[in-house]
């Protein structure tokens, strides 16, 4: 399908659309193709998803080879992990409506399956009726039937520092006492939680503990995304200059999804030759578009945390927040209520912590607090 719009934002659209990452993807696939599951870790944004299904898209087109793709992100329980994993093998492991329709039934046992038909794409879709008593077994029926399969299948599970925060306890060991004898299936187990995915992986008291190769994943090369970005201007008959790709480039620090909106936003805009100027304003207008959005977030900060906000946002990062000077500068209050409000924004992933200082996380709602 030829988009309208190049530059994605959300989704996969296939290699066409996917920039670079050429080294990232085969070490991924390399790690798989040797029987070793991986774990792919990134603050969100950098388009860990992206890559994430370039690989899935370019395994499938080997013979034999099944993908799943599944995202804990909205997932709050083991219930819901069952229930979106099931959708997910039910979608992605078989190509016709009759195979499909003998997979659900031999997973889905346990658990009452409800088929309707999406009329797009011309194949059946399934909700699972799975309770919070029978996910533990519905998803142990899922993952039998996977290890069960002929043929290499590869599932990829996204946000997986999700299990750690379900109300069930035990996800971990379950999850680890099952696959580590699913030799016929390679994981990704991928995470923006850093800390999270960390301890999730490395801490010895943890049960996957050392048994992933790990993976992180930095900004794509200036060079490498230009040309990719100014080869869609370039067909559309227009030009996109060097120095205003790398004015959205470097004011983003690379990274992906905002170098992307903004070069979305000059291609939606259809000027000719876009110049500094015209990123400026693109960025301007990308942050008013969430300004609804943000000023909710503030609304559900205490004073002292808004105050914090805006004093990282004016100094873009900041490595000292608990110094006296910095509070100084901005007229925090005192130190034990700028900590409160540091360890709140961190938990709620309003600030993140990098290696040279404290960054707000979305950094379009740092340019709209600036403002």
């Amino acid at each position: 399908m030829k988009l309208a719009n190049p530059f994605l934002t959300a989704g996969y659209a296939g290699p066409e659309y996917f920039c670079d990452r050429k080294r990232e993807a085969e070490e991924l696939v390399r790690h798989l193709d040797n029987d070793r599951n991986t774990t792919l870790i990134s603050p969100r944004r950098y388009g860990k998803t992206g890559l994430i299904q370039q690989v899935l898209h370019l395994l499938s087109k080997r013979r034999g080879v099944k993908t799943v793709y599944v995202d804990l992100y909205p997932t709050r329980s083991l219930q819901d992990f069952a229930r979106a994993l099931a959708v997910a093998v039910a979608q992605s492991v078989e190509s016709t409506a009759d195979k499909m329709l003998r997979a659900v039934s031999a997973f889905a046992r346990g658990f009452r399956p409800t088929m309707a038909l999406d009329e797009l794409r011309g194949r059946p879709k399934f909700s699972f009726d799975i309770t919070a008593a029978n996910a533990q077994a519905s998803l142990e029926s899922i993952l039998e039937y996977l290890k069960s399969r002929k043929g290499r299948t590869i599932v990829a599970i996204d946000e997986f520092q999700q299990i750690a925060e379900y109300p069930e306890k035990g996800v971990e060991a379950l999850l680890r006492s099952k696959i580590q004898f699913m030799h016929n299936v390679g994981f990704v187990f991928s995470g923006s939680r850093l800390h999270m995915m960390a301890e999730m992986f490395h801490s010895p008291k943890r049960p996957f503990f050392n048994s992933t190769a790990a993976m992180s994943l930095g900004v794509i090369d200036r060079q490498a995304y230009f040309r990719f970005a100014a080869s869609f201007f370039r067909k559309a008959g227009r030009i996109l200059p060097a120095e205003t790709f790398t004015a959205a480039y470097d004011h983003f620090e690379g990274i992906t999804w905002y170098v992307q909106s903004v070069m979305k936003a000059l291609y939606a805009s259809e000027v000719a030759r876009p110049n500094e100027k015209d990123v400026a304003d693109a960025i301007d207008h990308l942050a008013e578009e969430n300004a609804m959005n943000y000023g909710f977030i503030l609304s559900k900060c205490t004073p002292g945390a808004v105050e914090l906000l805006r004093a990282v946002a004016a100094e873009r990062v900041v490595s000292e927040p608990m110094s006296a000077e910095f509070g100084r500068r901005h007229g925090l209050r005192a130190a034990s209520s700028v900590r409160f409000a540091l360890d709140s924004l961190l938990e709620d992933e309003l600030l993140y912590k990098r290696d040279d200082g404290y960054v707000v996380y979305d950094r379009l709602f740092a340019e709209w607090l600036r403002k």
